[in-house]
């Protein structure tokens, strides 16, 4: 796949309000350690075709609008201060100037050309000192722009504050209007983080995490049962009847479809490794905040929800996912570097817990109540024969014991779950995201049904 040629680079001006050097937001810091960690420039951004009739310059000044607009985009790291064992700081700028680059496609596919820029841009290692946070690429065919290439630095922003740039700028006033502010910008949050209210905020939620981390039996899933080195496999799960059962479930268990699918995870993997509770690290949004919705910034974080499954309904099971999920949701914000030394500090008094296990809902209605018509009982049947697996490739596969993403696919629910082959067989993998499926077609049709999770006999 060819990348083209590039035929120039074109200085970006961008003047914005609002600079200074402080902390990392409490967003920030979860994405820098995980970029640590994975020792990457983790990155976010995509393709786009470009209307009939856009210059050059109408692409530079979107992105003059962009960076001016928003704080994440103009703000790099200051990492000196890491030599001292502190820990590094974000510095926006008001004024700067950021690259737009032009590559000419020739003879190419602009398609083809722009997945080669692409590919390149999300590879790169970022300068974080010295770099701003955006790459951004004009593909030219034929002297005109065909393609446009965005990578942002996941540092600055998550998937939701993707969502928001790319609507901020669609919404973007032609007449020479001034656009409302944008709200909760990173120097703002990490205002309020450090004052009276988030520090109550990060108290509370640190308290909720360590009455978890207090609960949940340290061996989660026993010792290995297949012996080797660690090695992982990952299966992408479609099902339309998981999509229509989880809707019919919502409703008639008076939840949401997000409670529907943790109760399907947790009695699945309950079933297959004869343990319950379940505990998950359950990743968080926390754009549910007063003033985040519509924030360009990073607000992700983790937190464990614990729920026991044994001896219950389904429909019950349900009802405790919601609850356990409400209670993760709103403990998932605070200081990353107050909650590892919690975590340690726990571990070093009872022993460590095994966090292995990570459950990632990233559909935009997850938690939305479900109105309206459902599918019939023979609709969601039907559709079960429609269901589809395959097993998947990754580079990036998580070194986690179970690592499950929940994603929207076109009129169906695509599960994308990872395995650690020490514990779970390929077969295993299989079994637990075809659980899920059953135990929401079940919800769905029967929610009185048993969960056929047991308790453990207590000695």
């Amino acid at each position: 796949m060819r990348g083209g040629n590039v035929v120039d680079r074109v200085p970006v001006r961008f003047d914005g309000e609002g600079s200074g050097v402080d902390d990392l937001t409490w967003g920030q810091v979860v994405l820098w350690q995980s970029i640590m960690a994975s020792g990457q420039s983790r990155t976010l951004g995509g393709v786009s075709g470009l209307p009939a009739g856009t210059t050059v310059e109408d692409v530079a000044d979107d992105l003059r609008y962009a960076v001016s607009r928003h704080q994440s985009l103009r703000t790099r790291l200051c990492l000196s201060s890491t030599e001292a064992n502190e820990f590094p700081r974000q510095d926006c700028r008001a004024t700067g100037e950021v690259m737009l680059e032009v590559v000419d496609a020739g003879d190419d596919d602009p398609a083809e050309v722009a997945a080669a820029v692409l590919l390149r841009l999300q590879t790169e290692p970022f300068d974080y000192e010295n770099e701003w946070p955006v790459r951004m690429t004009v593909v030219l065919k034929d002297g005109v722009p065909a393609r446009l290439v965005a990578v942002y630095l996941h540092l600055v922003l998550d998937a939701g504050g993707l969502e928001v740039l790319i609507a901020d700028g669609a919404a973007r006033p032609r007449d020479g209007s001034t656009p409302p502010p944008v709200r909760m910008q990173p120097l703002e949050q990490t205002a309020w983080q450090r004052g009276p209210a988030g520090q109550r905020v990060n108290t509370t939620s640190l308290r909720y995490q360590e009455h978890v981390l207090r609960t949940v039996p340290l061996s989660r899933f026993g010792e290995p049962r297949y012996p080797g080195p660690a090695s992982f496999r990952k299966v992408r799960y479609r099902s339309p009847a998981l999509l229509l059962a989880a809707r019919a479930a919502a409703q008639r268990c008076q939840a949401n479809t997000a409670s529907v699918l943790l109760a399907g995870f947790a009695v699945a993997l309950a079933r297959v490794t004869r343990r319950t509770p379940v505990m998950a690290m359950l990743t968080v949004s926390n754009r549910f905040r007063p003033g985040l919705a519509e924030s360009v910034s990073a607000l992700m974080q983790v937190s464990p929800y614990l729920i026991d499954v044994a001896d219950v309904t389904i429909g019950e099971a349900v009802r405790r996912a919601e609850r356990s999920t409400l209670s993760a949701y709103k403990n998932a914000y605070c200081d990353p570097y107050q909650q590892d030394e919690l975590y340690d500090r726990v571990f070093a008094e009872r022993g460590e817990v095994d966090l292995s296990c990570y459950y990632n809902d990233k559909r935009r209605q997850g938690a939305a109540p479900t109105d309206g018509p459902v599918a019939t009982e023979e609709e969601i049947r039907a559709a079960l024969a429609s269901s589809t697996h395959e097993w998947v490739e990754d580079p990036e596969m998580p070194g986690s014991k179970v690592y499950l993403y929940v994603d929207d696919a076109p009129d169906a629910i695509d599960l994308q779950m990872s395995v650690d082959l020490r514990h779970f067989s390929p077969d295993d993998l299989l079994t637990i995201v075809r659980e899920i499926e059953s135990v929401a077609v079940d919800a769905a049709l029967d929610p009185s049904l048993p969960t056929g999770v047991q308790a453990p006999a207590t000695v």
